[in-house]
């Protein structure tokens, strides 16, 4: 699988979010969107990211993005993470780990020695016509929205 990169058309995705409702690529058209894709719920680095978009919600929404996260936690899990930090945005729970994989975000990761497979915390903005306008894969868990309309 090549890696997605600026310029490519965003793959397809249909899935499910944390209150069972079907999201897919086409929800959006006619809008921005920030796609991302984080490795686990209410772990420090997912909530710092998380809360980052929250707590920049109107100004994304302001400049015309919505905002849906992914991780291949389930949806109770999901409905959890967004309870206790008030997350405004929807995540998808793909538990199956398709979109994971239609995005080039699952594979491999070393953590202290340790090689295992897991998600890429990877961000795309995808355009209005479901283009790939930006890759950010060196996430800023803290400052994530600035990497974004910066």
């Amino acid at each position: 699988m090549t890696k997605l990169k600026k310029g490519d058309k965003a793959p397809t995705f249909k899935g499910k979010d944390q209150d069972g409702n079907i999201i897919s690529l086409e929800d959006f058209r006619g809008n921005k969107l920030v796609l991302y894709f984080y490795p686990k719920d209410s772990t420090p680095g997912c909530t710092s990211q998380a809360c980052n978009l929250r707590d920049n919600y109107e100004l994304l929404l302001e400049k015309g993005y919505k905002v849906v996260g992914v991780s291949a936690d389930s949806e109770k899990s999901h409905k959890k993470f967004i309870e206790k930090n008030n997350l405004p945005f929807p995540l998808i729970a793909d538990t199956e780990k398709e979109i994971l994989q239609a995005f080039d975000v699952w594979g491999l990761k070393k953590f202290m020695g340790r090689e295992y497979m897991g998600i890429n915390r990877t961000t795309f903005v995808i355009n209005e016509e479901g283009v790939i306008e930006e890759v950010i894969e060196k996430v800023n868990t803290k400052d994530h929205t600035a990497q974004i309309v910066g």
